[in-house]
């Protein structure tokens, strides 16, 4: 049909010159795909002494409790990610003032910035990931119900004060 021509997209598994790694490669135009870490944006939130958590209404760790967090999205800041999550997932306007530390997960892939926030209002409630909200103080914080090990670090690198920190997961943990 004249011109026409189907282009079959990266779809050969090469080492792009210059490159170390083996990629998919598009034969027709030499567009290289990249798989790149996701990075996970949230924070450790707090009203007076008491600590936001969210009790999760989704996959995966459905009904284990969490802080708000997820995916970051394109063109906004880490701080940024971090706010919005906390209003997605908890409805709370939250001030972010630091940074608790970075978790990575090199074996699924997986980077998580945590901030450190300050709740601008005591009000909250769940967003639709959410199945509950709460402000707990730290002798309510249902550890054996946390829904990932990040969470755990985060609220404990918080607690602890004592500065950023950087943290890599071993599988397993």
């Amino acid at each position: 049909m004249g011109g026409d021509r189907t282009t079959i997209g990266p779809s050969v598994e090469v080492v792009p010159e210059g490159d170390t790694k083996t990629r998919l490669v598009c034969p027709d135009c030499g567009y290289i795909k990249y798989d790149n870490p996701k990075i996970i944006v949230g924070a450790v939130c707090l009203w007076e002494d008491r600590i936001l958590l969210c009790r999760r209404a989704i996959a995966p760790r459905k009904g284990f409790w969490t802080i708000p967090a997820g995916f970051m999205e394109l063109n906004e800041t880490t701080a940024d990610g971090a706010a919005r999550e906390v209003w997605e997932e908890a409805q709370a306007r939250v001030e972010i003032d630091g940074l608790v530390g970075i978790y990575e997960i090199p074996h699924i892939s997986q980077v998580y910035v945590i901030h450190r926030g300050h709740m601008t209002a005591p009000e909250f409630s769940p967003g639709p990931e959410s199945q509950e909200v709460a402000l707990l103080a730290w002798g309510d914080v249902p550890w054996d119900a946390l829904a990932f090990s990040s969470v755990a670090w985060a609220l404990e690198r918080y607690r602890d004060g004592s500065g950023p920190a950087v943290h890599t997961a071993s599988p397993g943990t």
